[in-house]
């Protein structure tokens, strides 16, 4: 059972707990950070140490996980480039500046006040996702995280967020994310509520291109690639191959399909591009380049092996 801490040590609830109340969704996990505490008090108090790169414990009763407050600063490449500085000295609002977005950036005290040192209620209230500062083009993630919350929550992009996040592509830092990292917030945000909105987002500051550039390049093939594909696309419809497969994402999530079938649905046409510079050939050669260029994105990405197996099959029936 925890034991009472010190007085002059501070337990703040923050980030998408506050974030998911002041929009009236529901809120699944809870994160806290601690301001004025040591390890050795949070241990002597009843809490468990489980974090590696920083502190982080878990309450004895909720089980839920408590940070230390922490600065961060970037050290070499990639998001794992990262030191952390943890003390007893770090306020909650040098904390938050670390944070992604300032929706992200919002905390609670202990009677419920809400602290918001960068603004984050009113972009929330704008519908807009828009960096913390300009440390936020240290960490390439968070490219795909931006992408992913456009996803779940329909906002638009800050002008000046998207310039660092084409800054983060234009320096190849994308390249340091592992195949796993990447997979794991393409597949998240394929299960949000709009996934259109991340290939939009991915489009728009170039990491599409860096990603997934077989998605990337069905943007622009034409209709009769559709066809050639054996996609029933009415006559007078206009789609190119990209909208039509992201209009697809989305009505599968209107669905609430699952995730082989939102992967098999992205990627069943990849053959498209290559068909559009080809001059639509003929259907069987269509279907053989969309398996193998599914297959290859697959094995790059690391899919588990339903979602490869989904998207190799649903172009061959």
């Amino acid at each position: 059972m925890a034991r009472k801490l010190a007085r002059d040590v501070r337990i703040y609830q923050v980030g998408g707990a506050v974030r998911d109340e002041l929009l009236g969704r529901p809120v699944a996990d809870r994160d806290w950070v601690v301001v004025g505490a040591t390890p050795e008090m949070m241990v002597a108090s009843g809490f468990r140490p489980v974090g590696n790169d920083f502190p982080v414990f878990l309450h004895p009763d909720t089980h839920e996980e408590h940070a230390l407050a922490r600065t961060e600063r970037k050290h070499g490449t990639g998001y794992r480039g990262f030191e952390f500085f943890a003390s007893p000295d770090v306020t909650l609002e040098e904390d938050l500046a670390r944070r992604d977005l300032t929706i992200n950036a919002m905390a609670r005290d202990e009677s419920g006040t809400l602290i918001d040192p960068y603004d984050g209620r009113s972009d929330l209230a704008r519908g807009v996702l828009r960096h913390v500062s300009p440390a936020f083009a240290e960490d390439p993630l968070r490219v795909l995280r931006v992408a992913r919350f456009a996803a779940r929550l329909g906002f638009s992009v800050a002008p000046q967020t998207v310039a660092l996040m084409r800054d983060i592509v234009a320096s190849g830092e994308l390249s340091t994310l592992s195949a796993e990292r990447v997979w794991r917030e393409i597949a998240r945000g394929l299960m949000e509520v709009a996934p259109s909105r991340m290939l939009d987002v991915l489009r728009e500051c170039g990491a599409l291109a860096a990603l997934l550039p077989e998605v990337d390049a069905l943007f622009g093939a034409s209709r009769e690639a559709l066809v050639a594909a054996g996609a029933h696309v009415p006559s007078h419809d206009p789609l190119d191959a990209g909208v039509h497969v992201a209009q697809a994402l989305d009505y599968c999530a209107h669905k609430g399909w699952e995730l082989t079938v939102r992967y098999a649905v992205l990627a069943q046409d990849l053959g498209c591009a290559a068909s559009a510079r080809a001059g639509s050939p003929r259907r069987d050669g269509h279907v053989r380049a969309s398996v193998r260029i599914a297959d290859g994105m697959s094995a790059r990405l690391k899919v588990p092996i339903d979602c490869r197996d989904a998207a190799h099959l649903a172009r061959k029936v």
